[in-house]
């Protein structure tokens, strides 16, 4: 028979009833949870202790194997080849354990498989070279470069101009990860899209500081080209765009055109290039991209993203999801 004296489903005293019976979810810690699990900050501070402990590790390592310090002076391209190499799997190694703490998909920090070199990453590698092509020709057109001589034979053109190819998309892996990666997307969640992506690209200027030859108008605008990589990854979703635009300017400033790169002459350059008149124009030890009109083609970068790519319909987070779910 029904117990009469039971309470109805739909009253009060059967809710009290049911929830003193069901067990209750275990009380999380405010300071160190929200809604979305770890706080933001404290999974930021998890990431950069793995990756000092990584570091940390395999320069001991380093030293072991090779106990005698470096001589002075710049490394070669083949010795940046190797570091830039290095630095972007500690990143983006430290990003996957962090995956697997927050249970995430990886590809939602900024690199998901399905678009790896794929038409986002090939558009940034033209646009990238038409952006450089096109500050060098207004510097030119002022009379402050010249080509000069060729300086490689017709093999070392070519295989200078593929090491440097391969060196600048691995410069691109490291920094856009380092930078608009896992940094960026766990930032964004503690701050905000925009707010977190002002602060790494002023960080982002700052650390070119330590370039040889750079100076604070060149650091200025890497502050500014930052915010444009911040754009694409607002745009695109993903760090394709941004990698492959970073790489083909940086080798068309390097190789293709022989000027400095952030205050650096490398080794391997197709041409005896020189750099004449006041460094408003030319960027002085700086490089073109401390050129005034470097600011003219970073607009106009800014206005071929808005083309290539329209305003998406989803927020960021949601555009997060998505790019979880499909990675």
């Amino acid at each position: 028979m029904d117990n009469l004296n039971s309470p109805s489903p739909g009253s009060p005293e059967f809710a009290s009833q049911l929830s003193a019976a069901l067990p209750t979810a275990p009380h999380r810690n405010v300071v160190f949870f929200n809604d979305r699990g770890l706080r933001a900050g404290w999974r930021l501070l998890i990431y950069i202790l793995l990756v000092a402990a990584f570091s940390a590790s395999l320069t001991f390592v380093a030293r072991k194997i090779h106990p005698h310090p470096r001589t002075q002076g710049l490394p070669t391209p083949q010795q940046m080849l190797v570091s830039e190499a290095f630095s972007f799997l500690l990143v983006f190694g430290c990003a996957l354990i962090m995956s697997r703490i927050e249970r995430r998909s990886p590809g939602v920090y900024g690199l998901p498989i399905a678009s790896a070199f794929g038409k986002n990453f090939c558009l940034g590698m033209f646009f990238g070279l038409a952006e450089v092509s096109l500050l060098v020709a207004l510097i030119a057109a002022f009379g402050g470069y010249s080509f000069g001589s060729l300086a490689l034979t017709p093999a070392g053109i070519v295989r200078w101009g593929l090491l440097h190819l391969v060196l600048f998309t691995l410069v691109g892996f490291f920094e856009e990860f380092a930078f608009r990666g896992y940094l960026q997307f766990t930032l964004a969640d503690g701050i905000g899209f925009w707010p977190a992506g002002i602060l790494l690209s002023v960080l982002f200027g700052a650390a070119h500081l330590s370039n040889p030859g750079e100076g604070w108008v060149g650091a200025a605008g890497v502050v500014l080209v930052g915010l444009l990589f911040v754009f694409t990854l607002d745009r695109t979703g993903n760090l394709w765009y941004a990698i492959g635009l970073h790489a083909s300017f940086d080798w068309g400033e390097t190789f293709l055109y022989s000027v400095p790169d952030s205050g650096t002459v490398m080794d391997g350059h197709l041409s005896n290039a020189l750099l004449h008149g006041p460094a408003w124009l030319t960027g002085g030890t700086v490089g073109p991209e401390g050129s005034v009109f470097c600011f003219l083609t970073m607009a106009l970068q800014f206005l071929v993203v808005l083309w290539l790519f329209p305003k998406r319909a989803e927020t960021s987070d949601s555009a997060a999801v998505s790019s979880e779910l499909a990675a």
